[in-house]
């Protein structure tokens, strides 16, 4: 009976134990290697700093309002007050509308970045699904996706790789 349960012990624990292949990649890395990617994240960022400038603007002509409501408000009657009142958070409101269309979650920000992103991230991914096929590797991790991996070796880093299979020189290109 000892001899059974060892048997099936070790039988247990060379098939969960059989090397399983994995590698990672630092996606970080071969976006920041990547012309059409810098070139993306340059649109991005001057479209959100125009949208930015436009909800200054207007944040500052809601507070140039109040300034003049403050000002001359001695010389209103109670009902002038109140539809001063409402027309500065009426054009308050406009302005935080606004701000969340552009910035917001689902907001015009979020679409540009999802299509001038997007195709970029696919064809890395395209690219690392392909890598791992070939390669016969069960997992690839992403490095720069936080803390799930405590340690990698670099000899298991593949980002050269998938840079190259792209066309990309990691020598040349990027940072």
């Amino acid at each position: 009976m000892k001899k059974l349960i060892i048997a099936v012990a070790v039988l247990f624990f060379t098939t969960t134990t059989q090397a399983q292949k994995f590698a990672f990649v630092d996606m970080e890395y071969i976006l920041g290697k990547m012309p059409s990617y810098t070139e993306a994240q340059k649109q991005l960022d001057k479209v959100a700093d125009d949208w930015q400038k436009e909800v200054t603007a207007k944040m500052k002509g809601v507070d140039d309002m109040y300034k003049q409501f403050q000002a001359e408000q001695v010389l209103m009657t109670e009902p002038m007050k109140q539809q001063k009142i409402k027309e500065i958070e009426t054009k308050e409101k406009e302005v935080k509308d606004y701000q969340k269309a552009k910035f917001g979650p689902s907001g015009d920000l979020f679409k540009k970045r999802q299509e001038l992103v997007k195709p970029i991230q696919d064809k890395i991914y395209n690219e690392v699904q392909k890598y791992a096929i070939a390669k016969g590797l069960d997992f690839i991790f992403d490095r720069s996706s936080g803390p799930t991996m405590l340690y990698a070796g670099d000899r298991f880093n593949k980002s050269d790789d998938i840079l190259a299979a792209l066309g990309i020189s990691a020598k040349t290109a990027g940072k």
